[in-house]
């Protein structure tokens, strides 16, 4: 696969879950904007609470990841990814940080 394709994929990816996001959460915040009981909702039983505990596990990982390549390799604007990983979602936040940090470090010689 190609750089281009790779990144096309990428926001065709986050683009598709941002979609889907604002059909299916928003309309529900519309009718009770209840942040925190929209929160609990993920944990309602033993397969959402997998699902959603993975969510939040993916974005502590994508926090890491974040934190560390702007450290080593000076990734700048990771923050940006890492507050759309909280809305609308972890895969937006992963597949915009790919594409970033993808174009910085294509830029810029690896140490």
């Amino acid at each position: 696969m190609n750089e281009k394709t790779f990144k096309f994929t990428l926001a065709s990816i986050a683009a598709a879950f941002t979609v889907t996001f604002c059909v299916v959460v928003v309309p529900a915040l519309i009718n009770d904007f209840d942040i925190v009981g929209a929160f609990a909702a993920g944990f309602v039983n033993p397969y959402a609470a997998g699902y959603s505990s993975d969510v939040l596990f993916c974005w502590a990982t994508l926090l890491v990841w974040v934190i560390y390549e702007a450290k080593v390799l000076s990734v700048k604007h990771g923050w940006v990814c890492l507050a759309l990983g909280v809305v609308p979602g972890v895969a937006v936040g992963f597949a915009l940080y790919l594409i970033v940090r993808t174009k910085q470090i294509n830029q810029s010689p690896v140490q």
